[in-house]
């Protein structure tokens, strides 16, 4: 009986830690595993938070305390050696069994979570080019994290994942074929949000689940799904995470033919406009002020207000186009940090969108909560919903089956 208690007590001591690298974060986690009685129970966050503002006065903010300044954090690796000794302060003498990995680019091949080896690590690093804002943190946050917990199952949860099985109408550019079996196709991202939305949909509002729903995951990084009974069938996002909404610092779509100027006519290098494309586009370009949604709504800066109608104007036209791809619409989701946090920027999207049945209640949009609401009017026809999205839990819920797997499914 002894040993049996041990052997519960050791399992129930396990934790899994969630790092999710986005353009200028990282959010982590650290979870407690399900008991032994019940290995698919989800696992339990025990305590949480997230460096922002990375490259521009970074600073962290564990859940439940003061942010505070990050001085010496120029780059993610400094950024993951704070969460590290942030999660040792918070949490003395936890053991990690598992690291879970947002991941932005799995390619063709990786369809669901994988467990990270080296010849994985290699064939990710060769999508960097697709993904170059991303891509390289979150490996090197890989990197560290087996470096930091040599013991430890190291995971990969993919954004692209969650988009595979689209229609080829909604994956293919109109070039040559052989560049669409090279692999040149929309991939679509933030998919681990967007499974997560799905499912909550699932659990809270089946009908709305079963039918025709665009999910506006809004935030530094922006796009937008349209889900058909829970799946993915188009996306705002393309080949590269640069595609579809203006972001805090990505252009979003763009002619092509501009692409062709810059290097003919500004004689620009190709890594001097990715570096624009990238960095300092987005909503930092068109105001001149910042990439920061809070900086722009406190502002009246002309260029400010210019850019916030931009950025609306375009979740709007493409609102319409997935409505379209959907045959009609029945729900229209908020998430991501502004989706969940500016109802300033949730009323400019749904203003004058009776057209497509959206009629949104002011009181219940500017009303605060941590939990999935409803902001439409009584008599939309479209259903208006507010869900904080958690990539960690999916994340998380993934290195916990991991786990499982490596028991045998004990």
């Amino acid at each position: 009986m002894r040993a049996m208690a041990a052997t519960i007590r050791a399992v129930a001591m396990r934790h899994i830690l969630t790092l999710n690298a986005g353009s200028s974060s990282l959010k982590y986690g650290l979870y407690r595993m399900g008991d032994a009685a019940n290995g698919a129970a989800d696992p339990v966050e025990i305590t949480s938070g997230k460096v922002e503002r990375i490259g521009r006065d970074a600073r962290i903010a564990p859940a439940g305390q003061d942010a505070r300044p990050l001085p010496q954090v120029t780059d993610h690796a400094g950024a993951l050696r704070a969460v590290l000794a942030q999660v040792d302060t918070d949490q003395p003498g936890h053991q990690i069994r598992a690291v879970g990995h947002r991941v932005v680019h799995g390619g063709l091949d990786h369809l669901g979570p994988a467990r990270l080896t080296p010849q994985v690590l290699e064939n990710l690093k060769a999508l960097s080019p697709f993904a170059p804002l991303h891509q390289p943190h979150n490996l090197a946050g890989v990197r560290a994290a087996m470096e930091a917990f040599p013991d430890a199952a190291q995971i990969a949860c993919f954004d692209t994942s969650f988009h595979r099985g689209h229609p080829f109408v909604n994956d293919t550019f109109a070039l040559p074929r052989r560049f669409y079996e090279k692999g040149v196709r929309r991939y679509g991202f933030h998919g681990l949000s967007y499974d997560f939305i799905a499912s909550t949909l699932a659990d809270i509002a089946p009908d709305l689940h079963a039918g025709r729903v665009v999910v506006a995951h809004l935030g530094n990084g922006a796009s937008m799904c349209a889900l058909r009974q829970g799946k993915s069938v188009a996306s705002t996002m393309g080949f590269s995470a640069l595609d579809g909404l203006p972001m805090g610092t990505r252009s979003g779509q763009i002619d092509p033919g501009v692409i062709l100027y810059l290097l003919d006519q500004e004689g620009m290098s190709p890594q001097a406009i990715t570096e624009m494309l990238y960095k300092d586009s987005g909503l930092k370009g068109m105001s001149g002020i910042s990439n920061d949604m809070r900086d722009l709504l406190a502002s009246d800066n002309p260029h400010a207000g210019e850019a916030l109608d931009y950025f609306t104007f375009r979740i709007r036209r493409e609102l319409g186009a997935l409505a379209a791809v959907l045959g009609g619409l029945d729900a229209l989701v908020f998430c991501g940090g502004i989706g969940e946090n500016a109802a300033d920027i949730r009323a400019r999207v749904c203003a004058d969108m009776g057209w497509i049945g959206i009629d949104l209640d002011d009181q219940a949009n500017n009303e605060r909560s941590d939990a999935p609401r409803h902001i439409s009017a009584p008599e939309g026809r479209v259903k208006v919903m507010v869900i904080p999205t958690d990539e960690e839990i999916v994340i998380a819920r993934a290195a916990r089956d991991a786990l499982a797997t490596d028991r045998g499914g004990a």
